[in-house]
């Protein structure tokens, strides 16, 4: 399955934003039973990393580099919500 074949630039740019809002309102939320807890907890603590394991476990055989990209997006982006409380 290629990532290009369903989703489009607006789809990555809002994933990048608002994880969790797209997340919700494009149906990613919707998993068989036995994952679907752990799918909720991720979405609530850290929801870049949930689109990042979600995004490899789907679109590794067809798009490598834009996993990478991804994973480099969910670990840099990680610490700037801790920065931010602190102020």
């Amino acid at each position: 399955m290629n990532f290009w074949d369903l989703h489009g630039c607006w789809f990555l740019f809002f994933m990048l934003l608002f994880p969790r809002s797209t997340m919700l309102f494009t149906g990613i939320c919707f998993f068989p039973w036995a994952h679907i807890i752990w799918f909720w907890i991720g979405w609530v603590l850290a929801p870049r990393f949930v689109a990042a394991i979600l995004a490899t476990t789907f679109y590794w055989q067809t798009n490598p580099v834009l996993c990478v990209l991804v994973w480099i997006c969910a670990l840099s982006a990680g610490g700037g919500g801790v920065k931010a409380v602190r102020r």
